[in-house]
């Protein structure tokens, strides 16, 4: 029997430690890949009916769609080495793009392939639609962003950070409110400046050239992570359970109950909502900001000169070719969209698309509590909890960004990790 303080006695022991994952978003994914290539006994408890959570795909009058957008990045890194691992190969199923951010309005910034940091300093420099005394103003502020290592004296919102550094021209309007937003999921009036600084000292400030890179996925998210997982896990000894919502966990003298059946740990994966009522402990309470997809099919010849474009009209934000004519847009957070009905919401975005025909076929699926509201000064728990058998995992958890897969999947390897007393350092 596993004591609060003694797991790694079974693995002295030559037995194997029986943990339970409850949440099978891409966090739990990542704790149960892990504790499973480890030689635990790894059962994971997903109440849906396929892996991933809020990153899933679904079917929708026969078509596969994704319920929400994830762009990923070249930074990364425990999110591609994760898909290595179960089989999902990232050349083949992303396609890897330069960074470039460009509009209807006449901005354009483009990365070239140069080491970095001189790709960054070029397509600042060479960006349209903004002035020279803008472009070196910004550099020289992204400078001493650098030198003091992207950290700020006190957080903020991005709006006041941006105001106090004197950012409130073409850059601030076509490039770094709509990063926040995109990277946020709250707009940079509301948003964490410190937590913005982190995701660009990771990509734009990053001393790897590929950290800057965008992976658009070639294919529907559920062949990204969740389907080749699934076939990992169960091919590797897992217990998948799809279907069960557990009603609750307790800890014992001799393991962790999970609806009654007893485990040596168990980690919890689900979103903060729901942990707390799995055991008091786990309480976290969030504000939370929806994102909406609207999908919009238009003749299979239509598309975008680069597939990810920013909208510069009221309501749209950003806009993913999907290909074969079909075309996501994406609004983030709570907004003016929000008054509107679902057809008018549908018809103002092909308004401002400006398209020359009328999409054949539109879809809107809303995530109402997609993600969490990342706000200044947010106070973040990280996976431990009064009892050292139980851990938490999770994008809310990985405290230096915001709910992004990445964030999701580190999380859920250090939980992982903290069971089976091990190191855990985000893959390099």
């Amino acid at each position: 029997d596993a004591g609060p303080q003694d797991l790694d006695r079974l693995e002295n022991l030559g037995l194997r430690v029986k943990v339970a994952v409850i949440g099978g978003g891409w966090a739990g994914i990542a704790a149960a890949v892990e504790l499973t290539a480890s030689g635990a006994t790894t059962t994971l408890y997903e109440a849906g009916r396929v892996l991933g959570g809020r990153a899933r795909s679904v079917v929708i009058d026969g078509r596969t769609l994704d319920n929400g957008q994830h762009i990923l990045l070249g930074a990364y890194r425990d999110t591609l080495a994760l898909m290595l691992q179960v089989g999902a190969d990232p050349e083949r199923l992303l396609e890897r793009r330069p960074l470039q951010v460009v509009d209807h309005a006449g901005f354009r910034l483009a990365l070239p392939q140069w080491p970095a940091p001189l790709n960054v300093a070029w397509g600042l420099l060479t960006a349209t639609g903004v002035g020279w005394r803008e472009k070196l103003a910004t550099a020289w502020w992204m400078q001493g962003i650098k030198a003091r290592h992207f950290r700020l004296d006190g957080d903020c919102t991005v709006a006041e950070w941006l105001d106090a550094a004197g950012q409130t021209g073409a850059l601030r309007r076509h490039l770094w409110e709509p990063l926040c937003l995109a990277a946020l999921n709250i707009p940079a009036g509301r948003a964490s400046a410190q937590v913005f600084a982190n995701v660009l000292r990771d990509s734009l400030g990053s001393a790897r050239r590929e950290d800057t890179d965008l992976l658009l996925p070639r294919v529907a998210l559920g062949q990204l992570m969740p389907e080749p997982a699934t076939r990992w896990l169960a091919a590797n000894g897992a217990t998948l359970r799809f279907g069960h919502r557990i009603a609750g966990l307790a800890p014992l003298p001799y393991g962790i109950a999970v609806d009654g059946e007893i485990h040596d740990a168990a980690i919890v994966a689900t979103a903060p909502q729901h942990a707390g009522k799995l055991w008091p402990a786990l309480a976290a309470d969030f504000d939370c900001e929806p994102i909406v997809t609207v999908y919009l099919q238009f003749a299979a010849k239509t598309g975008l000169a680069f597939p990810l474009q920013k909208q510069s009209g009221k309501y749209g934000q950003w806009v993913v070719d999907r290909d074969r004519g079909l075309l996501a847009c994406v609004l983030s957070g709570h907004g003016d969209w929000e008054t509107l009905a679902e057809a008018e919401l549908v018809a103002a975005l092909v308004a401002e698309l400006a398209l020359p025909a009328p999409p054949t076929w539109t879809r809107v699926i809303c995530e109402r509590r997609a993600t969490f509201a990342c706000r200044p000064n947010l106070v973040r728990p990280d996976h431990r909890t009064p009892d050292p058998r139980i851990l938490r995992a999770g994008d809310y958890t990985w405290a230096d960004y915001p709910a992004t897969l990445e964030g999701a999947v580190r999380s859920g390897r250090r939980a992982a990790h903290a069971l089976l007393i091990k190191d855990y350092n985000p893959a390099s």
